[in-house]
């Protein structure tokens, strides 16, 4: 993997990545962790895969912490920054990547209060271990992030409205979060090679991958959009808190 952020950058800083025992998550995590960070790994219901990255990034001499929590379970969310505080004192990186709803036998409510409410809930969670200077950055697709304007394949609709009803409710945070002296930055990519919604897409729309390949000219893997993810804790705020990665005059209607 190459290295977004020089050594030495984060030292001393913390980062947590929400649902980074594995894909752009725990990229994320190595960059982090490779710059200097300590890091705090979150996980749902992968625990040995979440202990692995953190012996791999343990390694290369940073702190890693391991918290499974259920992001739409306020309790728990409670406790993996109650593990935080007692572990690191507090954080001045939260990444918010989990996201969901294309899993079956979820409520039929179940993409909202993932990609909406429990955003919201884990960012207010997170605020009293978040200083000035502190970043924040939500993790979305383009999909969801220009889904108002630009329809996308149906099996995908209700994840991109709930994911862009999230977006939407984490800016009206953004003037209380500038007040604190806290950056806050949306990081839109595409359909990304390798991760599970792309894998799920394709099952339902065979060749779906493939055609959006052809009309985005490129689609970035796992490690590349990471990369992105990372260097958006780090670059300053972009004026819009956006920044699109590839190309995205398809959805502009360019």
């Amino acid at each position: 993997m190459s290295q977004p952020i020089p050594a030495g950058t984060l030292a001393g800083k913390t980062a947590l990545v929400t649902g980074s025992s594995r894909g752009i998550g725990a990229d994320t995590v190595r960059y982090f962790a490779q710059a200097g960070a300590n890091v705090v790994i979150n996980f749902r219901n992968k625990a040995p895969r979440a202990e692995k990255l953190a012996a791999e990034v343990r390694g290369l001499g940073v702190e890693a912490l391991v918290v499974g929590a259920d992001l739409t379970d306020p309790a728990s969310v409670q406790a993996m920054f109650d593990d935080v505080r007692e572990k690191f004192g507090s954080l001045d990186i939260l990444v918010l990547n989990a996201s969901g709803g294309m899993e079956g036998g979820m409520a039929e409510d179940y993409a909202l209060k993932l990609n909406r409410d429990a955003q919201v809930n884990v960012l207010e969670s997170a605020l009293p271990l978040l200083g000035e200077g502190s970043r924040v950055v939500f993790v979305t697709s383009h999909q969801a992030h220009f889904i108002r304007t630009t329809p996308t394949m149906d099996a995908y609709e209700g994840v991109a409205l709930s994911k862009r009803a999230g977006e939407d409710a984490l800016r009206e945070l953004i003037p209380g979060l500038a007040e604190r002296g806290i950056g806050f930055t949306v990081v839109s990519g595409d359909m990304i090679e390798g991760t599970i919604t792309a894998t799920l897409l394709e099952r339902v729309n065979p060749g779906a991958i493939a055609s959006r390949r052809e009309e985005a000219g490129k689609l970035y893997n796992v490690a590349e959009f990471a990369a992105e993810v990372a260097q958006a804790a780090v670059d300053p705020v972009p004026a819009d808190n956006t920044r699109l990665v590839g190309d995205v005059s398809s959805f502009r209607g360019q």
